[in-house]
């Protein structure tokens, strides 16, 4: 009996065993199915999440830009340049000759006896017996834009702007021919900063520069023709900032700024002129006579630590006009000449 009862508990305990490894080999068969399966995507199947609940998406990591080529790399269009290619005014030893006037008219200057499309030839000439080894010589343009008037003019300023479309033409005679273009201006009773703002358009050309005549600018009860006008030297600083600003802004190459001056009072506190960078700083020496009188004139008034030395040369006023040789023989060295 008691073996008998044995042998049930034997045979049990042994359906328990084997009951017991069967679950054991479900559970193994299920990890391996589960483990068979796709890697969880982004909705946490491995953290217990339900699919129903999505986490939210991470923000995937930027891929980097690849590095810019030929084809993808901004090109800078090249700066504006000078007749030749050059950046500087004076660059390459150039020496500048100028025919100063206005348009329609030979009344203001021998600019003026011809049209833009006749002025090439005349300037060719007349610059040629300057050039030398070293020395190429730059033809130049001088528009008065600006004229001082006897009579005040419908706004009072005794000055009067010549039309557009003439200074248009020389901008494109001077762009065409190889020239420079200087715009000369005879403010009347106006200050030259209002008035050099009205010739912005054409400033805006590289090859375009500015003259300021202070023997016609007049103050509050002065008429042009009646006295010799002036100029301080914070009003001229105002003009060349404000010119150097417009050059750099639009990277443009180095313009031609001018002061003309034949008395030292019509720019009493020239020494107060500051030098800006992107303008050819010149002192213009004006003033007609012999020989002698303008050579005096121009060491009274040259001031060669500040500027380059211009100087004026007058086909009918000058008794004994000077040449070439007489001009470079000049000291301070002079490195811009305009005839009237």
């Amino acid at each position: 009996m008691t073996s008998r009862r044995l042998d049930r508990n034997a045979l049990a305990l042994a359906l328990v065993l084997v009951l017991i490894a069967a679950l054991i080999g479900l559970a193994w068969g299920a990890g391996r199915t589960g483990g068979d399966r796709e890697p969880p995507d982004a909705r946490g199947e491995r953290t217990g999440v339900p699919s129903a609940t999505p986490t939210p998406t991470p923000t995937p990591t930027p891929t980097p830009a690849a590095p810019p080529t030929a084809e993808t790399t901004p090109v800078d269009p090249a700066p504006a340049t000078l007749p030749g290619g050059r950046t500087r005014v004076f660059g390459g030893g150039h020496f500048l000759v100028a025919y100063y006037g206005t348009a329609g008219t030979g009344a203001l200057g021998v600019l003026g006896e011809t049209g833009p499309d006749g002025a090439l030839t005349r300037v060719r000439r007349a610059a040629a017996p300057f050039a030398g080894p070293g020395r190429p010589v730059q033809p130049v343009y001088e528009l008065i834009v600006t004229v001082a008037d006897p009579s005040p003019g419908r706004d009072g300023d005794f000055s009067h702007d010549i039309d557009r479309a003439s200074v248009l033409a020389y901008v494109r005679a001077a762009q065409r021919d190889g020239a420079l273009l200087l715009l000369d201006l005879q403010p009347g009773r106006s200050d030259f900063l209002d008035v050099a703002k009205r010739w912005r358009w054409a400033l805006e050309y590289p090859h375009v520069g500015l003259a300021l005549d202070p023997e016609w600018r007049m103050g509050r009860r002065e008429v042009p023709g009646g006295v010799i006008g002036s100029v301080r030297a914070p009003e001229v600083n105002r003009v060349s900032a404000w010119l150097s600003r417009l050059t750099r802004a639009g990277r443009l190459p180095e313009k031609l700024f001018v002061l003309h001056q034949f008395r030292t009072a019509m720019v009493e506190d020239i020494h107060l002129v500051e030098r800006r960078p992107g303008l050819a700083m010149v002192q213009h020496v004006d003033g007609f006579g012999t020989r002698s009188q303008k050579r005096a004139t121009y060491g009274a008034v040259a001031r060669p630590g500040r500027f380059t030395m211009g100087f004026k040369l007058f086909y009918d006023e000058d008794v004994n006009r000077m040449g070439p040789r007489e001009v470079h023989a000049l000291r301070p060295r002079v490195r811009f000449i305009s005839f009237q």
